[in-house]
């Protein structure tokens, strides 16, 4: 497994000196689909210079630009999806999370079917620019308190399956599983599916191996036990050195 922290190029430092391998930025961030070109090489700029690579990216949609519901446009999120391909093409992104809850929400009185069918579609459309751009989309689903669709790897597992493109697949975050009280066995169960994955505590989400959380723990296990051997970022509060220290030295525990 390679492991890697949510944060901006700013703190690559730290992750380095931690052992980290990566760094895991944001689409608004790096990216900037809603900026013009001269924002964009400015951040790509902060990337490179970074002493770790920033392999993935979460945040894909700002919250005002609707997925589902009346107010979706599928013509603009194409134009959208279309410049952030091309600049993670450039920037050499591997992995973009489809996290997005405000994006995705489900609005008061609209159908939950309907909404559905318009994420299927949504990431149909966004399957052949991930292809050309050599990015996977990793669906991370999220517990009810942050959006009202997607709520459990289970149900993301369904919806990658009616995607059907090896460029969508799915993502499992502990914080999220043990939110929720889903079964830790989901990991294992959909683990063909997963590409992507995000861990932190439980309790304060926290980064593991700063505050015991026996699920994180077992989320890694399951992970490792299971043969996955992509990539693992600590997403959560609690960001320090000596925190990152400790989150990788409980994860290279765990993974081995």
């Amino acid at each position: 497994m390679r492991f890697g922290y949510c944060c901006g190029p700013q703190d690559a430092p730290v992750l380095k000196d931690a052992g980290f391998d990566y760094f895991e930025w944001s689409v608004p961030g790096l990216l900037m689909p809603l900026a013009d070109g001269a924002a964009f090489e400015a951040a790509l700029a902060q990337a490179n210079a970074a002493p770790l690579p920033c392999e993935s990216l979460n945040c894909m949609v700002p919250g005002d630009l609707k997925i589902t519901g009346p107010d979706a446009d599928p013509a603009k999120l194409e134009t959208y999806a279309a410049v952030m391909f091309a600049r993670a093409k450039q920037a050499g992104v591997q992995r973009i999370v489809f996290g997005s809850g405000g994006a995705r929400a489900v609005p008061d009185g609209f159908s939950k079917e309907a909404a559905r069918g318009q994420i299927v579609s949504f990431l149909k459309m966004l399957a052949p620019l991930a292809r050309d751009a050599g990015v996977v989309v990793a669906v991370e689903p999220l517990n009810p308190g942050e959006t009202n669709i997607i709520n459990s790897v289970a149900e993301g597992a369904e919806i990658t399956r009616e995607v059907n493109d090896p460029n969508i697949r799915l993502l499992a975050d502990s914080f999220h599983m043990l939110k929720a009280g889903e079964p830790m066995g989901d990991v294992t169960r959909f683990l063909g599916l997963i590409a992507h994955a995000h861990v932190a505590t439980r309790e304060g989400r926290m980064p593991p191996g700063v505050a015991e959380c026996a699920g994180a723990k077992e989320f890694i296990k399951r992970l490792r036990d299971g043969g996955y051997n992509g990539r693992v970022s600590v997403e959560g509060n609690g960001f320090s050195p000596e925190n990152a220290r400790a989150a990788n030295a409980a994860l290279r525990a765990w993974s081995n």
